[in-house]
This record gives C-alpha cells, structure tokens and sequence, in this order.
C-alpha cells in the first residue's frame, strides 16, 4: 500500500483572505499567473484574487471539459510571460487545465504528449489550487483530465509532482453557485467516495478518508442544495466531503462509473458530474454482488438502519436514485446521447485506465448493457 499527498491544506470559511500572503511569503511568487473561466468571472470571485494580488495576468478561456488546444493555447502563453507560480481558480475543469498549463510552462510540445504517467521531463511551476465548485477535489490530486476533441477522448496526464502546492479551500466561495452546480458537483464527490471505497486498489488509508468524506456528503448535499448561501454548515460540510474524496480516489482509484461518464464527456461534451450522477446506481447495481458488503456499510453511514447487509446495500443503491431525484439531476435521456453511439462508449469506457480499478470485471459487453439499462430507466 502508498499513500501520497504534499499539497498543503488551507482550508476555512473567509480563508481566501490569506491568498497574498500565501502567495508572497510562503510561495514567495513575483509573476504569478491566473488560469479560470468566464462563468467563474462573472460571478465575481476574480476580484478578490486580483486585489491581493494586482497586476497578475489573466487567462480565462478554460471550458466544461477542458480542451486539449485551449490548455495548447494557455501554455504558449506562459512560455512567453514566464511566471513563477500558477494560479487555479475554478471548479475542476479549471484546476485540471491549470496543472496541465503549469506542465507546458516547463516543458516543450502539446499537452496530448504528457499523456499518462510522469511523461514530463522538467517539474512543472508550482501551483496554487482555489476550487469554486464542490466536487472534483482537483485540488488535492496529481491528475489532470484533458479532452482531446479530434480524438473525442479524455487523456489522463498525471505524475507526482502535479500535486498542486497549496490548495485553498474556502467554503464561501460556493456562495455563488447554483443550485444546479451544487448538485451535480456534489454527486460528484458522492461518486468519488463511493468508487474510492469500493475500487480493487483501496486501502486501510483510502478507506478512512472515504468513509469521512460519505458521512459529510450525505449530511450536507440536501440542505445546501436547498439554500447554500444561507446554510453555513451545509457549505463547509459539503466542501470537506470533496476534499476528503479527493484524497481517496487519488490514492486508490475510480471505477466504472468514471469510465462510462468520461467517455460520455469527451463524445458529448456533458458535465462530469452530471454523467456520474446519473450512471452511479446502476453501477452500483452492477457491482452489487461483489461489493454488497461495502454498500451495506456505506448504507449505515448513511443512516440506513438495517442488519442485514443485502437489504442495506439495496437500500443504499434506491437512496442514491431517490437523491438525484431530489436534487432534479437530468435523465438519461435527457442527455441527448444516442443508442448507436453505445457501442463506442462502451469500447472508450473499456480501454480507460481505471477500468481494471473496477470491484468486478467489466467487459465492452457489459458497459453496453449498464447504458441500455439505463436508457430504458
């Protein structure tokens, strides 16, 4: 078993007050450089990034799954304006382009050539992770997702030293997002823990980071996404049960549901949380004979009440579908995806690297049935 993670955690309510002291005193930054996106500007939270730090260049051109020639485009940027310290504001669209820019600051080519494991040569710039949304928990992990748009794949460019520097996690920069955001975000991180617990590389360590993270989302999505400016708690809560995911997943793995939804993503350009949330239950149900004691325990972190493990474990699967019922995260079919377009998922969703990563083995076959079943749902 490994366990990794060197990012520094600043986390609290009002803590992006510390942004220019972090950056000055202990990064000890003179050119940093801002990646975000548009939506992220428009509801304001630049403002308080440029005041502590004025004069910072910014680049706000990232999109829902970051293109692989917008991240191109980012590092020929800094290649000229050479910064000592990149700055991710943003959910994890933002923060995974802005690792992958920090990459290309360093070091010559495209993005497309770091794909896989350590393929850098020279360590990227430093980077200081600020998410907005409350379920990547990218700020903690050493991945960067990309999508290749000609290839219409999502490449995984991730080593060691991609751990951001410092990750500072504020709570109160949720205030802005809506409800919408909240809830596909927040399923999320669901899914992140429940893979995390349930994948073949789990460990003791993992386990503990997962079992905190469920019990801090299930208490918190419901009543933030009801009110999330209002409800302090909720905010907090919903945040740390990220995070916490984040240092699960990125030490054992995810499983099918992220294989199907970043095959999704890459072929339709659908929000990743969104995907996960919809495909969760029916992996859990195709995972339930292998995993029906691990379902049984999440149920009771849940506050399903029940001895037997089968009957918790179903009752955990009917929860998770009730949830996304309550939060209106959008059908299946709602999505737009075609039943033709089934087979090439399902192909993309076998061949991704987290698929051995699965509790129970999932052939190109089986993927196709989890996405009729879920098409006819």
């Amino acid at each position: 078993m490994q366990f990794q993670n060197p990012t520094r955690i600043v986390f609290g309510s009002g803590s992006i007050a510390q942004l220019g002291k972090i950056v000055q005193e202990e990064l000890q930054a003179k050119n940093p450089f801002l990646v975000t996106d548009r939506g992220v500007e428009e509801a304001g939270i630049p403002r308080s990034v440029i005041a502590q730090l004025p004069g910072i260049q910014v680049f706000n051109a990232i999109e829902q799954n970051p293109k692989h020639k917008t991240v191109d485009e980012g590092g020929e940027i800094v290649r000229q304006s050479q910064p000592d310290l990149i700055v991710g504001l943003g959910g994890g669209s933002v923060l995974d382009a802005a690792k992958a820019i920090a990459l290309l600051a360093t070091n010559p080519g495209n993005i497309e050539d770091y794909e896989g494991r350590g393929k850098y040569k020279i360590p990227p710039l430093p980077v200081l992770a600020i998410p907005t949304t409350c379920g990547t928990a990218s700020e903690v992990t050493w991945v960067s997702v990309i999508t290749h748009t000609e290839r219409k794949f999502k490449m995984s460019i991730k080593g060691p030293l991609m751990f951001p520097a410092v990750a500072l996690v504020d709570p109160d920069l949720l205030i802005t997002l809506p409800p919408a955001l909240v809830a596909s975000t927040g399923m999320d991180a669901l899914t992140h823990a429940v893979e995390a617990y349930t994948v073949k590389p789990a460990s003791f360590m993992t386990d503990i980071f997962a079992r905190e993270s469920l019990f801090h989302i299930f208490v918190s999505i419901e009543a933030a996404y009801r009110d999330i400016k209002a409800d302090s708690e909720a905010r907090e809560g919903l945040m740390k049960g990220s995070m916490l995911a984040g240092f699960a997943f990125g030490n054992s793995d995810v499983g099918a549901v992220h294989c199907l939804a970043e095959s999704i993503g890459a072929l339709y350009d659908i929000a990743h949380g969104v995907a996960n949330a919809i495909l969760l239950p029916y992996v859990m149900e195709y995972n339930f004979p292998v995993s029906t004691e691990k379902f049984a325990e999440i149920a009771r972190i849940a506050g399903i009440d029940t001895e037997d493990d089968g009957e918790a474990a179903r009752s955990l699967i009917q929860k998770v579908k009730d949830l996304s019922c309550i939060l209106n995260i959008p059908s299946f079919k709602e999505l737009g995806i075609k039943e033709n377009d089934f087979p090439e998922i399902a192909q993309k969703s076998f061949e991704n690297n987290s698929n051995p990563s699965n509790p129970r083995e999932v052939t190109s076959q089986d993927y196709t049935e989890i996405l009729s079943k879920v098409y006819l749902t």
